[in-house]
């Protein structure tokens, strides 16, 4: 009789173990899901194009970045590809050299100034720097206000036909 309880007690502690290994495991894993993830890609840091690539008055998009790049009096510029007004993706028009925005008719010089329209402010901008491999980073976890109604860095007039054909 005596191996029967010797049995008992040692199934019971094998229960009681297994079920704390069960345990740490479930609270280990919920630690891990909690703690912050090294954010790569949209949110953070993106990698985007060697600072040549960024030439004279070209605007280049960052589709990784939901950014664009260009220059302004030798500084580089990574403005959002959102709209201020509603947040609808504003696209570089080739022929007016202009962001038009095809939702509400807002319109940005290649500054991101607010040229016309009712954005409340021009294209939001992210900080870039160059990395150690030669390549802009544009950190899009840091968005900063664009520039206020009015604002005017630079006087690029249209170089042709607005893309936005409005139906007003």
């Amino acid at each position: 009789m005596s191996n029967e309880i010797e049995r008992r007690d040692l199934l019971s502690k094998a229960w009681k173990g297994g079920l704390v290994l069960i345990l740490a495991a479930g609270a280990w894993t919920t630690w891990d899901l909690l703690q912050p993830l090294a954010t790569k890609g949209f949110g953070g840091k993106v990698r985007a194009v060697p600072p040549e690539a960024v030439a004279g008055e070209e605007v280049v998009e960052v589709p990784a970045a939901r950014a664009y790049l260009t220059r302004i009096d030798d500084e580089l510029i990574a403005m959002s590809e959102k709209c201020t007004h509603l947040g609808c993706r504003v696209p570089w028009c080739d022929s007016s050299s202009r962001f038009e925005c095809p939702c509400h008719g807002s319109v940005f010089n290649r500054a991101g100034d607010i040229l016309s329209g009712p954005s409340p402010r021009g294209l939001d901008r992210y900080p870039t720097e160059i990395g150690d491999d030669g390549l802009i980073y544009i950190d899009t976890g840091d968005l900063e206000d664009g520039p206020p109604p009015g604002t005017e860095t630079i006087d690029d007039p249209p170089t042709g036909p607005p893309c936005a054909v409005e139906e007003h």
